[in-house]
Order: structure tokens, then sequence, then C-alpha cells
């Protein structure tokens, strides 16, 4: 929850104006109005005063940005676990998981949609795109191996850099998967 929302419910629950909300920490309405709709965010002196009238602890406030930033920085972590996927070789992702196995949370399963997705790319068009080029090659046939390889090369590059995106900005990033998940709600509401 961000800082401004965070304020703008402990003002509600303690049934404060905006204006009320001014008056009690020395700041206009607007600059209330703005940490609340999360236009600015409040310095440390600002929020000790909105602390104090709102008779709640400075540290609510720096724990939950706290916990904000590490939740970014975990997008960040399983972003660059699906960037890793770019190289289609599968050491970089076992690296980044092993390093950051028991810091990050949900890691474990980017990890293994990462590499399942490297798996199915070499399976289904490197090794075969391999092979082909050397039996082709051996019998002087026209080889087309090499854009069999080529063609899942940009394929890895292409799915690697759009789930990459969508786990940094929060999205779902199973768009390519062949296993069809449950809604979530079907679940919930069963």
């Amino acid at each position: 929850m961000k800082t401004g929302l965070l304020i703008k419910e402990l003002r509600i629950k303690k049934g404060l104006t905006q204006e009320e909300l001014s008056e009690r920490t020395e700041l206009s309405t607007r600059t209330i109005q703005r940490i609340e709709n999360g236009e600015v965010d409040p310095r440390s002196y600002t929020l000790r005063m909105i602390a104090k009238a709102l008779d709640v602890d400075f540290s609510f406030f720096v724990e939950d940005e706290a916990k904000e930033d590490e939740a970014k920085k975990d997008q960040l972590i399983l972003g660059l676990v699906h960037l890793s996927g770019l190289c289609l070789l599968f050491i970089p992702t076992i690296l980044i998981w092993n390093n950051k196995k028991n810091k990050v949370k949900g890691i474990t399963e980017h990890y293994n949609y990462v590499l399942s997705f490297q798996l199915t790319i070499w399976l289904i068009f490197i090794l075969p795109g391999i092979a082909m080029h050397y039996f082709f090659s051996l019998n002087h046939f026209n080889n087309r191996a090499p854009y069999l390889i080529f063609i899942g090369v940009v394929i890895g590059v292409v799915f690697s850099i759009i789930n990459t995106i969508n786990v940094i900005n929060n999205q779902p990033y199973k768009r390519f998967s062949f296993i069809k998940e449950e809604n979530k709600d079907k679940k919930d509401s069963k």
C-alpha cells in the first residue's frame, strides 16, 4: 500500500477531514491532498508530523515504504531471471536462482518456467536444427537447418523480453505456456 493511501485510510479511520489533518500538522490542505493522491512523496519531517496527528508511530510509514522498495527489488530480480533466458543457456538462470532462492519470494516458480521455456526452445528448434545441419551437410543437400536454429533463437529472445517486461510490470508472464492454469477465482468460489 502506498504511503499516501495509508495516510488517507488512517485519516478516515480517525474520522478526520483533510482540512482537520491539515490544521493538526500545520501543512496545507493541498499538500495533504497531493500526498494522499500519490502526487508527492512526503519527507521524513512531514511523515513525523502526520504520524503524530494520526496517533501512530512514525515507523509505521517507514516500514510500509521499506516493504514497497523490497517488492520493487524482488520484481527486478524476477525480471532478471526471465531476461537470463535471452541467451538460451541454462547457467545464468541457475546462477541467479541459486543466489536469490532464499531471498526473493516466488523465484522458484519463475526459475522453473524459464528453464522449461529454454528447454522447449532447445528441443523444438536448436537441437533438431543442429542435427539437420549435420546430416544434410553429409549428403550435400540444400541445407535449411540454420534457419530453424535462427527461428528458435529469435522466438527465445522475443518471448524472454516480453516476459521480462510483464514480470517487472507485475503482469501475467505465462502467456506462452502449454499448460492452461485454472482461474484462481473459480477455485475460490468452489
